[in-house]
């Protein structure tokens, strides 16, 4: 310590600044975090929306050919069912959804590596999510090779 006590005002200064450079970065990280949050919540909603037109589109569509009386054969009020309702292809929806998850996994892994550089107590968790991701990946094939199967046996010999 130096005598006359310059050591204690370095000490109260360089503290005053971390005190003043923390509210900043609170304030700063709290407006990232918010526009990042209403950013997803925009995105959702108008995923959702964009839906939800397309599908009242094609009922308009369907609604309007019933509404003409015109005689439809089977195929295609089946292909016009298939087109108001969901997926014909159920397996497909199950392989797609699994194509997209298992890669997801092991980045996830290789991001807990990275990151436990910086957080140890970060390690476990997300490689808990890469498992997660990666059981779920693995349920999702399977499901579509059960579905494809029933697919398979109910589908008409031609």
């Amino acid at each position: 310590m130096h005598p006359n006590g310059t050591d204690e005002y370095l000490d109260k200064c360089h503290l005053n600044y971390l005190e003043s450079t923390m509210e900043t970065i609170g304030m700063g990280a709290g407006l990232v975090a918010l526009s990042f949050w209403l950013f997803i919540a925009a995105v959702s909603v108008a995923g959702i929306w964009d839906g939800a037109k397309k599908r009242e589109q094609k009922h308009e569509t369907f609604r309007r050919i019933i509404e003409s009386n015109k005689e439809l054969d089977e195929e295609t009020l089946s292909n016009l069912m298939a087109l108001v309702g969901g997926s014909s292809r159920p397996d497909r929806d199950f392989k797609v959804a699994s194509m997209w998850i298992l890669p997801i996994a092991p980045g996830f892994a290789l991001f807990a590596y990275f990151i436990s550089r910086i957080a140890e107590e970060a390690f476990y968790p997300l490689i808990g999510v890469s498992c997660l991701l990666l059981f779920m990946g693995i349920g999702f094939w399977i499901a579509g090779m059960i579905t494809e199967r029933w697919y398979l046996q109910d589908k008409p010999t031609r």
